[in-house]
C-alpha cells in the first residue's frame, strides 16, 4: 500500500472531486478509508480517513464535536458532504487538532470512498484509472486549441496525473520511442515525468502523440505562408525566361514582393566518399524548421526552399541596402552548421552566394550565380566552403545563359556527342576545343596553354570533329560551339 496523506489526494482534486476545507493539507498517513456517520467516529481506528455519510452538511456544533473526536482518535482526516463550509470555530479546531478537513464536490460518500481507496491501495487498477483520466484531460486541452496548446496539454496531463510532465528536447529521438515528440518528420524530443509513476508510463505515449499533432498544427499555421512562397520561388528559378513576368501577380498575392532586391545562397550536400548518395530524408524537414525559426524575427524577408537535395536560402530587401550579401552569409553559415550537426561528419554542405539582384529576373540571376559558385567550389575540392560569386565581364553573360534552362539545354545538345567518352574525357575534350577555338585554330598556342604537343592537340580536335559532326570553319558554328564549351565548363566549375 502506498504511504499517502491528504496532500496526495489534493494533488488529484479534479479527478477525485474533492477540495480542501480546513485544517492542515497534509496530515497523518492514511491507513484506510471508511464511510461513517459523525456519531460513529469514536469507533474508527487510528489512520482512518472518514468519509462522512449523508447528502447534506452536518450542523456546525456536530462538526465541532467531530473534530475533537477525530483529533483524539488520531484519524487521518474527515471528508464532508458537498456544500460543506467550515465555520470559524471549526477552522480553529481543525488546525489546533491537526485534522485535515476535505469536502466532496459532488460524488456520494460511497463512490468517493471507493475512488479514494483505489488511490490509497495503488496497484494496476488505480494506475490505469489515473492514466485514462490524464489522457481525457490532455485530449480536452488539445481540442480547445487556445493559446499555447503544447503547454496546455502538458499542464492538463500533469495535473491529472499528479506528476509534472515536461518536454525534453532531444534531436536523437527515434520513432520507436514511446514518448517521442515529432513535428511532422522532425524529431523534437521526448516527454518525461518528474517522478517515476506507473500511470505516467501508461499515459505519456498518448500525450506525446497529442503534443506532436499540436506542434505540427502550430508550425503549419505559423509558417504555411512562407512555405507557399518558397514553392513559388522554386518554380520561378526553374521556369523559362519568357514566363518570368507571369510570376509577379501570384507572388504579390502570396506576399512576396518580387520588385525587391534578392540575394540567394545555394547549399549543396555531398557525401565525402559516395558523391552519388542522397541526403537522408529527415534532414530537409529538420533544416527547414531550424531555418524558419532562425529567420522569423529578422527584419529582412527570408525564405528557405528545396530543389531535390539542394537548399536555397533567399534574402529579400529594399534595393541598395548595404551589406545584403554579408547578412545572407551570416544566416546561411548557421544553417550550414546546423546541417552538419544533423547529418554528421560524413557529409559536406558547400554553399555558393549570389549577388543581390532586383526583380524576378534578378532573383533567377542570383540563384544561377549561387549555383555556379557552389558547383565551382565542389569541382575545385573546396567542400564545405562558402563561395562568393565572381561575376564580371564574360562570366556574367555566361551566367545569363546558364540561368535559362532552354539556353542551357540547347547549348548542351551541341556537345552531347562527346559524352560517349565518359565524364572525364568529355571534359578534357571540351577544354581542348575551347582552347583551340579561343586561339583561332592555332594548335601551337593551344598546346602551350594545355601543356601539350601540338600533334596531341590536333589528334583531340580531329576526334572531337568526328564525334560532333560540325564544321568548325563556319563562323556561326564556331561561335556556338565555343559558347557551349564555356557554359558547360561554367556549370562544372572547371
Amino acid at each position: 500500500m502506498a504511504q499517502l496523506t491528504t496532500s496526495d489526494l489534493l494533488a488529484q482534486t479534479e479527478r477525485l472531486g474533492i477540495a480542501h476545507a480546513a485544517g492542515p493539507e497534509g496530515g497523518a498517513t492514511i491507513e484506510r478509508v471508511d464511510v461513517s456517520t459523525l456519531a460513529d467516529l469514536p469507533g474508527l481506528t487510528v489512520g482512518t480517513l472518514a468519509v462522512v455519510a449523508g447528502d447534506d452538511p452536518p450542523a456546525p456544533y456536530l462538526v465541532d464535536v467531530a473534530l475533537r473526536q477525530a483529533s483524539a482518535r488520531g484519524l487521518a482526516g474527515l471528508v464532508m458532504p458537498a456544500g460543506f463550509t467550515a465555520t470559524e470555530t471549526a477552522t480553529v479546531l481543525a488546525l489546533r487538532g491537526g485534522v485535515p478537513v476535505l469536502v466532496s464536490l459532488a460524488a456520494p460518500a460511497p463512490d468517493l470512498a471507493v475512488a479514494i481507496d483505489r488511490v490509497i491501495s495503488g496497484g494496476a487498477a488505480e494506475s490505469m484509472t489515473r492514466a485514462a483520466f490524464a489522457v481525457e484531460k490532455a485530449t480536452q486541452a488539445a481540442a480547445a486549441g487556445e493559446g499555447d496548446a503544447v503547454a496546455a496539454i502538458l499542464d492538463a496531463a500533469g495535473t491529472a496525473l499528479g506528476v509534472r510532465v515536461s518536454l525534453r528536447e532531444d534531436l536523437a529521438t527515434s520513432w520507436t520511442d514511446a514518448d517521442a515528440v515529432f513535428a511532422g518528420e522532425v524529431p523534437i524530443g521526448r516527454l518525461v515525468a518528474e517522478t517515476s509513476d506507473p500511470a505516467a508510463t501508461v499515459a505519456l505515449p498518448v500525450v506525446a502523440s497529442l503534443v506532436s499533432r499540436a506542434m505540427q498544427r502550430h508550425l503549419q499555421d505559423r509558417f504555411a505562408p512562407n512555405q507557399s512562397r518558397a514553392d513559388l520561388i522554386v518554380e520561378l528559378i526553374l521556369a523559362e525566361a519568357g514566363r518570368v513576368d507571369g510570376f509577379v501577380a501570384p507572388a504579390a498575392r502570396l506576399g512576396l514582393p518580387l520588385q525587391l532586391s534578392h540575394a540567394v545562397a545555394w547549399m549543396r550536400p555531398q557525401h565525402r566518399t559516395d558523391p552519388g548518395l542522397r541526403a537522408p530524408r529527415f534532414v530537409e524537414a529538420a533544416l527547414e524548421l531550424f531555418t524558419l525559426q532562425l529567420i522569423e524575427d529578422r527584419p529582412e524577408l527570408w525564405h528557405i526552399a528545396f530543389l531535390q537535395d539542394d537548399v536555397l536560402v533567399v534574402s529579400s530587401e529594399d534595393h541598395g541596402a548595404g551589406d545584403h550579401q554579408r547578412r545572407l552569409r551570416d544566416v546561411v553559415s548557421r544553417v550550414q552548421a546546423q546541417a552538419r550537426r544533423l547529418i554528421g561528419d560524413d557529409w559536406t554542405y558547400t554553399v555558393g552566394l549570389g549577388t543581390p539582384q532586383t526583380g524576378a529576373a534578378g532573383l533567377r540571376q542570383s540563384a544561377a550565380e549561387a549555383r555556379v559558385a557552389a558547383d565551382s567550389a565542389i569541382a575545385g575540392g573546396r567542400l564545405d566552403a562558402i563561395e562568393l560569386t565572381d561575376v564580371t565581364g564574360l562570366r556574367r553573360l555566361l551566367l545569363d545563359f546558364y540561368a535559362s534552362p532552354v539556353s542551357r539545354n540547347l547549348l548542351d545538345d551541341i556537345l552531347h556527342p562527346l559524352d560517349v567518352l565518359g565524364p572525364e574525357k568529355a571534359t578534357t575534350a571540351v577544354r581542348t576545343l575551347l582552347s583551340y577555338l579561343g586561339h583561332r585554330h592555332s594548335l601551337a598556342q593551344a598546346g602551350r596553354e594545355l601543356n601539350l604537343h601540338p600533334n596531341a592537340v590536333g589528334y583531340r580536335i580531329r576526334r572531337a570533329r568526328e564525334l560532333l559532326g560540325v564544321d568548325l570553319d563556319d563562323p556561326d558554328t564556331r561561335f556556338a560551339v565555343e559558347l557551349a564549351c564555356r557554359v558547360r565548363l561554367l556549370g562544372s566549375g572547371r
